[in-house]
């Protein structure tokens, strides 16, 4: 079940807002169709972000795919624990399996994300 309290995108990320900063990861949803999660390739700490574009990858037995950014701004920190335990995004989704956090640079794009009740009625269409 997707938090509440989170964002979602149609690509299935979520986003936590802390005031102008984000967190951002993948969800439930996405981690279960990948399978076994065994890479993840973030962008860089600094690197300009504009929302909807492609920033990185998550590499599963099954299949790779893009990670996209939910909103304009700029990487602050990267999830590093991945590096060596890319699992944790299928043990825990929404916390320890975060990928990165970033300086929003436009609030207003938040009203653009998906309540967790769309992005239910999204997931349960597919």
């Amino acid at each position: 079940m997707e938090p509440d309290e989170l964002r979602y995108t149609a690509e299935h990320e979520w986003v936590r807002l802390q005031g102008d900063i984000a967190v951002v990861g993948i969800t439930d949803y996405a981690q279960r169709a990948l399978g076994d999660i065994v890479y993840v390739s973030l962008p860089a700490a600094g690197a300009h972000l504009a929302g909807g574009t492609a920033c990185g990858e998550v590499e599963s037995t099954k299949s790779v795919s893009d990670l996209y950014a939910p909103m304009d701004g700029s990487v602050i920190e990267t999830n590093t624990a991945l590096d060596s335990a890319p699992e944790s995004l299928n043990a825990d989704p929404y916390g320890s399996g975060w990928l990165f956090r970033m300086n929003v640079a436009d609030p207003s794009q938040v009203g653009g994300l998906l309540s967790a009740a769309e992005y239910r009625a999204l997931t349960e269409s597919a």
